[in-house]
């Protein structure tokens, strides 16, 4: 899928739980949608946006993008 429209599609579920007054549990909120709701494919593309320029994401949006990554593990 084209990532401006992935963006798109971030940031209007981002204006959604955006409205949620707590910042931390809007930020929860909007990875576990994305998470539910996106297939993998589409979360591995924005995540990679995140991680990158990110330039059309909303602040809020892209840390919980952020959050989607698996964490890293110690060797």
């Amino acid at each position: 899928m084209e990532i401006h429209r992935l963006a798109k599609m971030a940031n209007e579920i981002g204006e959604f739980f955006g409205q949620v007054p707590d910042r931390e549990e809007a930020i929860t909120s909007i990875a576990a949608h994305l998470r539910s709701f996106w297939e993998p494919r589409m979360r591995r593309q924005i995540i990679e946006y995140a991680r990158g320029d990110g330039a059309d994401l909303k602040e809020i949006v892209r840390a919980a993008i952020l959050r989607l990554e698996p964490p890293a593990t110690g060797v």
